[in-house]
């Protein structure tokens, strides 16, 4: 009969509080001025190349005060009188954007442009590839070609 093999313990590489590098604040007690990234999105802001000045620590780690959080479900705080405004985009990269989802949302054997992605995999739209009929509200039809515009 094999032997049980022993889990080996994952080493803990705990830091006391004390000598953490930064602050470390628990949930609920964070000072005013002091945000997340998430919560500087909702805000239009950004962290404009700035550091974080703070740790909100985790909900575990608020159970061990003694011991410094290093776990990846922690936060990092920011100012918010340093962070900027999120940049717009100007109107050659949105129409480069739209470019790029319309190359990836037109099915190449129809033409028909489709309001979300399709399957790479197939390459083409459900209809052209085996005949299931399409929903005509999730696509926009093809424009008709142009009748030419000779004066004669």
């Amino acid at each position: 009969m094999p032997r049980r093999r022993r889990k080996r313990r994952r080493e803990i590489k705990r830091v006391p509080r004390s000598e953490a590098f930064l602050p470390e604040f628990d949930r609920g007690a964070v000072p005013e001025g002091l945000v997340t990234r998430r919560q500087l999105r909702d805000m239009g802001l950004s962290p404009g190349g700035n550091d974080p000045v703070a740790i909100l620590r985790c909900k575990w780690c608020s159970y061990r005060p003694q011991w410094s959080c290093n776990h990846p479900t922690r936060g990092f705080l920011l100012r918010v009188d340093l962070a900027v405004p999120k940049r717009v985009p100007t109107l050659a990269q949105e129409w480069a954007l739209d470019r790029a989802m319309a190359a990836r949302q037109t099915c190449g054997d129809c033409g028909r442009r489709f309001f979300c992605c399709l399957s790479k995999k197939l390459g083409c739209c459900i209809e052209c590839f085996d005949g299931t009929p399409v929903d005509p509200s999730s696509y926009l039809a093809p424009a008709a070609p142009a009748a030419h515009r000779l004066a004669a």
